[in-house]
């Protein structure tokens, strides 16, 4: 059962792979790019612009397909992420999840390509991570200032459009402003979703989709998890501003920027969910995908999954043994204890927990960038042998819990999940085995 649950999140990691799904939404017809209904004609050559931890393996599919048209491009990706070889399109680095210097530079040169020139031709690649990695906050906010507000953010148990919504009216280049930036031109924009419901305007903070949010719902969030008093000055200072109407709002549906944009998703969990889905049935199990939309609290997310686990154990339902049940979306966790861990893993160690004792269970999460929180795992796979083993080794899960310390506890059971960086990212895939 181990070895099968492996197999099912490769497979939604290999659904996932962003040379696949850029090139089944791509087709090139004589000088003609054709995606979504549209026809672009490229022979005046195109730029590609990205950000985000699938951008330059995204720019490679891109490559492979245009690389005739090609005038220029680049990519930001994440410091450690070894990228494909690019001939046309520059790889630039900066930091994530917690932007630094080299962010802020690598924006800059990125934004160099811009012409603003009507004939001109974009294609912008996006992907989870393209909020931290793609950045140039509003004066006066300082990059010191920048880092403090998004560790703030990642740690308040925020969800990612609560978080975004602030990361949003902070920037110069979220909300829709690099849309704003590059108009009049042309703008294609492929999205590798990795925000739960694939909503375009949350996915990297919406750098080309219209912004629905305010500045007013950025302060609203900030102070519905009391940091508002604790945030740097400065971001007191561009939000009230922006509340005052001194700063201009960004831009919203119907604008006439938008006009010459085209934003479309090319790959998400439910893609994914819906291949591992596949690979379960052919590992000789009865499947039923939960939900691609999973959210909450990691740790009572974990009980209601163990609930669900538990259920179909004693009554076969809602699907019959021997069963596979898939998961995905993106919980979160508020940060109380100093430990190492990340969301994935308290989900599965909480899973852990209710499940203890059950023979023929398996569950595992992962996050499918191959990172999860703080720590070297993308996830974790649990049985109902796995409190047990860990009070053998003088292991407390409930301290571990309560600590945010996941990965201390379950990589010393050897149930961490090491992958690296897949070069991918669409939320976290979860799967759990019943027979």
């Amino acid at each position: 059962m181990h070895r099968d649950i492996l197999k099912i999140i490769e497979a939604g990691l290999t659904a996932a792979d962003p040379v696949k799904a850029v090139k089944s939404a791509l087709k090139l017809e004589g000088s003609k790019l054709v995606i979504g209904g549209r026809e672009y004609d490229v022979g005046r050559g195109v730029k590609v612009l990205g950000f985000g931890k699938a951008s330059a393996t995204m720019a490679l599919a891109v490559e492979e397909l245009l690389s005739d048209y090609i005038v220029g491009g680049a990519v930001i990706v994440p410091k450690g992420l070894k990228p494909p070889t690019l001939n046309k399109v520059k790889v630039l680095y900066g930091s994530h999840p917690i932007p630094d210097e080299d962010t802020l530079n690598s924006t800059k040169e990125l934004l160099k390509l811009r012409s603003g020139d009507e004939g001109d031709t974009y294609v912008v690649l996006i992907s989870g991570g393209g909020s931290a990695l793609f950045e140039l906050p509003i004066e006066p906010i300082s990059l010191e200032d920048l880092k403090v507000l998004t560790s703030q953010l990642l740690k308040c148990g925020a969800d990612i459009k609560e978080i975004n919504t602030v990361r949003k009216h902070i920037s110069m280049v979220k909300g829709g402003r690099l849309a704003e930036l590059l108009y009049p031109s042309k703008v294609i924009s492929l999205v590798l979703s990795d925000v739960v419901g694939d909503p375009i305007e949350f996915i990297a903070s919406g750098p080309t989709a219209p912004d629905t949010t305010t500045y007013e719902d950025a302060i609203a969030v900030l102070r519905r998890y009391g940091i508002w008093d604790t945030v740097p000055k400065s971001v007191r200072e561009v939000l009230l501003r922006g509340l005052k109407g001194e700063l201009k709002e960004t831009p919203k549906p119907g604008d006439k920027t938008f006009d010459k944009v085209l934003n479309y998703i090319v790959a998400s969990n439910y893609i994914s969910l819906k291949s591992m889905e596949l690979t379960a049935k052919e590992l000789g199990y009865n499947t039923l995908v939960i939900t691609s939309m999973m959210e909450g609290e990691a740790r009572e997310v974990g009980r209601f999954v163990a609930s669900i686990i538990k259920n179909i154990k004693r009554y076969d339902e809602p699907v019959k043994k021997p069963a596979a049940v898939l998961f995905g979306g993106e919980t979160t966790v508020t940060v109380r204890g100093r430990g190492v861990g990340g969301r994935n893993q308290e989900l599965a160690l909480s899973v852990a927990i209710s499940i203890a004792g059950l023979d023929d269970v398996v569950f595992a999460s992962i996050g499918s960038d191959g990172v999860d929180g703080v720590s070297p795992a993308a996830g974790a796979v649990v049985d109902g042998g796995t409190v047990t083993e860990g009070r053998r080794l003088g292991l407390d899960p409930y301290e571990a819990l309560n600590n945010n310390d996941s990965y201390t506890y379950l990589s010393k059971l050897k149930s961490a999940i090491i992958t690296g960086p897949t070069g991918t990212n669409v939320n976290d895939l979860a799967v759990a085995l019943i027979r």
